[in-house]
């Protein structure tokens, strides 16, 4: 078994992924709602902004407009939107600030418009905000934004083509926070490789109790997943939970 190695952050960031989307419509008020009730100590979505500048949450970025085609939300106003697609500020009001937020960028507006969304309507929240995108250069340029929202390198290990140190070594010297590769290509070697330059290591596609455990032992600072029941009895197995 993984010998338990220590998290940079005081305790790993449960992400629900997309809501509690194992037990109700993904990307919902419900969903979100429901994985905090569950445990989870953050939640994800992906970002879209509408052609009024509203920013909305949803994965595809798509809807259906016919029988074989579709319609790009930012092509569509916020008021032509189905219900079930909420504003990020809509989750806000629904279920407060007391988590952490991370929000995978899907379009070229989404950034600038996710931070000035932020600011305005929770601004206690920016530091507990993870921008998440595959694009070095774009990600960085947020930075000029806010000093205190987090950036994340959203990328495959398969990708790191000048390898995972010196990759690790540029993050930090761009003032990157941290980096989330899949589930599988982490080891407790690389999370400590990542975690000499002071950046998070975040995990996705987490389903199963015992890749959960895994990551959690190997010092994870965060893991992504839709069965936020197993995620939270990972977490208590290893005691990494509030008391």
């Amino acid at each position: 078994m993984q010998q338990l190695l220590p998290s940079l952050l005081p305790r790993p960031i449960l992400f629900a992924h997309r809501g509690a989307r194992a037990h109700a419509p993904e990307n919902t008020i419900e969903a979100f709602a429901l994985a905090l009730k569950l445990g989870a100590s953050g939640l994800e979505s992906d970002v879209w902004v509408t052609a009024d500048g509203v920013v909305v949450l949803d994965h595809d970025g798509q809807l259906k407009s016919g029988w074989f085609s579709k319609t790009p939300i930012g092509e569509l106003r916020r008021d032509e939107l189905p219900e079930h697609i909420p504003a990020l500020t809509e989750l806000f009001e629904a279920c407060g600030t007391d988590y952490e937020l991370s929000l995978d960028l899907k379009d070229d507006d989404a950034g600038p418009r996710v931070v000035e969304a932020v600011r305005s309507a929770a601004p206690g929240l920016l530091g507990r905000t993870w921008l998440c995108h595959h694009d070095l250069d774009r990600l960085v340029s947020l930075r000029a934004l806010s000093d205190d929202v987090k950036l994340v390198d959203s990328t495959r290990l398969s990708r790191l083509s000048e390898g995972p140190e010196r990759r690790a070594a540029r993050l930090a010297e761009l003032g990157v926070d941290g980096i989330n590769l899949r589930g599988p290509d982490w080891n407790g070697g690389l999370v400590a490789l990542f975690h000499r330059f002071d950046l998070t290591a975040f995990s996705w596609d987490l389903q199963y109790e015992h890749h959960l455990v895994n990551a959690l032992r190997m010092g994870i600072d965060g893991v992504y997943s839709d069965y936020v029941d197993r995620m939270v009895d990972a977490a208590r197995a290893e005691r990494l939970l509030e008391p």
